[in-house]
C-alpha cells in the first residue's frame, strides 16, 4: 500500500487560448497555457489505444532524470504550488478550473494532460497542455528547475466553483477532486473533507506469490464543461505491466460528489487477484480495540467499517480490524447492489483531533448492470501509525483473470456523509470488546464480552416493554449471557446487544448478529472477525 502522506500531498505550437476560455474579461489574450498540436480524440479511439497497448510488452515510459526527481522530496514538493492564473478553464467554460500537480520523488511518472475542443464536424480535437516551470511558484534553488522542457505533470485537481460565493469558499485555495499518484484519486464529501481514496484497479493486493502492482494513469483528456452545469468529464489512459485500460469519469459536484465511471480493461498477463472499483483507507484503532496508552486520541481512522448490500438484499456491517498480520476476507455474492468503506462515527469528541476525522467522507460503490458472480474482498494490513493506508476493499470476479481477458464495467462512486441508499433497518453504531464473565466473579480465561450498539429503523417503533431478540451464529464456539437492553440516553431506538463468546480454539472466527422481533428483522447484520490465539 502507498504511504497516504504522498497523496494528501519541440514539435509543439503555441495556440490562441480563446478556444479554451483563456481570455480575459475584456476579450484580450492574456499570458497563459501553451498547447501542443491538435490530434483527433474519441473514447472509442482511447479504448482502441488501450487494447493495442495490451498486445505489446509493457514499456515503462519515464525518460526523466531520477536523481533530479528524488531531490524533489516531500518538503521540496510542497513548495511547488501551481499558479491559479494558469488554471485550465480559469475563465470558463464551466465553473470548475483545473490546476496541476508537479512531478517529484513520490510522483515520478509523467502524466500528459490534454484539453478537448469540438472540431468543425463536431468531433473532439485534443491538444496537450505543455509543461512549463513558470506555471508554478518555484524557489530559485528548486531541483525542479533541472527538469527538461515538456517534462509533464504528476496529476490534477478540480478547484471549487469560480462562480460561487468566493467569500465563503475561494476557488483559488479550495479543490474538490484530486487525481495524484499511480491511478489513485480522491474527492471531498458533504463535510468538505478529504479522506480515503479510490483507484482505477487493484492488482495482486496482499498476494504472497507476487508483489502488488500499481498501474499508472499516463494521460488525461478534459472535456470543456457546460456553463451553468455542475458535471465535468475526464477521460484517462491506464497502463501497467499486467493491465491497460480506458476510463471515462463524469464527475458531479453537488452536496456530495458522484462519479459515473465507464471502464474498459485489457489484461497483458494473468492476475492472481484482480480488484475492481478498489477503495483504499486507513484504520488504526477505534472504540472496539485500543491498546493502552498507544496514543492520546480516543480513535484514529478514516473509515470504521465495510458496508455490504448483497444481491439477495441483505445489509451487512463489518467493523474494521487492525490485525496482527495481513488478512484477506471474501464475501461471496452475485450481482451485488453495492459496497463501501464508511465513516459512521461523526462525533468530534470521539477523535479530539483538529484534522477532523469525524468529517472524513464515506465512499460507496454502486455497480451499474450485472457484475455476475464474485466476491467483495477486504484486505486489512497491520499498522502502528495513521500515515499508512492499510485497508482495501474491492470486487473480485469469480472467473480467473487470465492474459487476454477484457472487462467492460460501469459503476458509480458516491463520496458522501453516509450510504446513498439508506437501509430501513437499524444500523450498527458501535462495537466494544471486554473480558467475559460477570462483575464480582472470577473472569474466565479466553472468554470475550461483546457490546454491539444499534440505532434507528424499526427499533424506534417497538412497543413499550418489547425487547428485540439477539440472533447469534458462529461456525465454532459458544455464546452465553445473551441479552438486549435500551441504552439509557433518552434516544428512541437506541439498543444494545450484549453477549459473551467462548472460542473453540485458535484461529479467526466470524460472528454474526442481528436483531429481530418475532419474524420481523429489525437490524442489519453485524459481522465481526475475532482472531483467537
Amino acid at each position: 500500500m502507498l504511504d497516504r502522506r504522498t497523496f494528501i500531498a519541440a514539435g509543439s505550437a503555441t495556440l490562441a487560448l480563446s478556444a479554451f476560455g483563456q481570455t480575459s474579461s475584456s476579450g484580450a489574450l492574456r499570458p497563459g497555457l501553451r498547447f501542443g498540436n491538435p490530434q483527433p480524440f474519441s473514447f472509442d479511439r482511447l479504448v482502441a489505444q488501450a487494447q493495442a497497448l495490451a498486445a505489446k510488452p509493457y514499456a515503462e515510459n519515464n525518460p526523466l532524470p531520477r536523481d533530479v526527481l528524488d531531490r524533489i522530496d516531500y518538503e521540496q514538493h510542497g513548495k511547488l504550488r501551481y499558479k491559479t492564473d494558469y488554471a485550465l478553464f480559469r475563465e470558463g467554460p464551466g465553473p470548475f478550473p483545473v490546476t496541476f500537480f508537479h512531478l517529484g520523488r513520490f510522483f515520478p511518472v509523467p502524466v500528459h494532460m490534454h484539453a478537448l475542443s469540438r472540431g468543425g464536424e463536431g468531433d473532439w480535437t485534443a491538444r496537450e497542455v505543455l509543461y512549463d516551470p513558470n506555471y508554478f511558484d518555484m524557489p530559485a534553488d528548486s531541483p525542479a528547475r533541472q527538469l527538461p522542457a515538456g517534462a509533464g505533470f504528476a496529476g490534477f485537481r478540480f478547484q471549487e466553483s469560480r462562480t460561487g460565493d468566493q467569500s465563503r469558499l475561494d476557488w483559488r485555495g479550495n479543490d474538490w477532486v484530486a487525481f495524484l499518484g499511480a491511478s489513485y484519486f480522491r474527492a471531498i464529501g458533504e463535510l468538505y473533507q478529504y479522506g480515503l481514496s479510490a483507484r482505477a484497479v487493484a492488482i495482486d493486493v496482499a498476494q504472497p506469490e507476487r508483489p502488488e502492482e500499481f498501474p499508472n494513469f499516463t494521460a488525461f483528456w478534459f472535456e470543456p464543461p457546460a456553463d451553468g452545469g455542475n458535471t465535468v468529464v475526464v477521460h484517462a489512459l491506464l497502463d501497467g505491466p499486467s493491465v491497460t485500460g480506458a476510463y471515462r469519469f463524469a464527475i458531479t459536484r453537488d452536496k456530495a460528489v458522484r462519479m459515473d465511471i465507464a471502464s474498459r480493461l485489457f489484461l497483458r498477463r494473468d492476475v492472481l487477484r484482480l480488484g475492481i472499483a478498489p477503495l483504499t483507507s486507513m484504520y488504526w484503532y477505534s472504540e472496539t480495540a485500543k491498546p493502552a496508552a498507544i496514543d492520546w486520541r480516543p480513535e484514529v481512522h478514516d473509515s470504521d467499517g465495510l458496508a455490504l448490500w448483497t444481491g439477495g438484499g441483505e445489509r451487512i456491517w463489518r467493523p474494521l480490524n487492525n490485525p496482527p498480520q495481513t488478512t484477506a476476507s471474501a464475501f461471496g455474492d452475485a450481482t451485488p447492489r453495492g459496497f463501501g468503506l464508511l465513516q459512521r462515527d461523526r462525533a468530534f469528541d470521539h477523535y479530539q483531533d483538529g484534522v477532523h476525522y469525524e468529517r472524513r467522507p464515506s465512499l460507496w460503490v454502486e455497480p451499474v448492470g450485472d457484475w455476475g458472480q464474485g466476491a467483495v474482498q477486504l484486505i486489512e494490513i497491520p499498522t502502528d501509525d495513521e500515515i499508512h493506508d492499510n485497508i482495501a476493499a474491492f470486487w473480485v470476479p469469480a472467473a480467473p483473470a487470465k492474459a487476454g481477458a477484457q472487462y467492460d464495467l460501469r459503476y458509480k462512486l458516491h463520496w458522501t456523509d453516509r450510504e446513498p441508499y439508506a437501509s430501513a433497518l437499524a444500523e450498527v453504531a458501535a462495537t466494544r470488546l471486554g473480558r467475559g464473565g460477570q462483575p464480582g466473579q472470577p473472569r474466565p480465561q479466553g472468554v470475550r464480552k461483546f457490546m454491539v450498539d444499534f440505532h434507528g429503523g424499526p427499533l424506534a417503533q417497538l412497543p413499550f416493554g418489547v425487547k428485540p431478540e439477539a440472533v447469534l451464529t458462529a461456525a465454532t464456539g459458544t455464546f452465553s449471557y445473551v441479552f438486549t437492553e435500551p441504552i439509557p440516553d433518552g434516544i428512541a431506538g437506541h439498543w444494545r446487544a450484549q453477549f459473551d463468546f467462548t472460542p473453540a480454539g485458535p484461529g479467526p472466527v466470524d460472528i454474526r448478529l442481528y436483531l429481530r422481533n418475532g419474524e420481523q428483522t429489525l437490524s442489519e447484520t453485524w459481522l465481526f472477525q475475532l482472531r483467537v490465539g
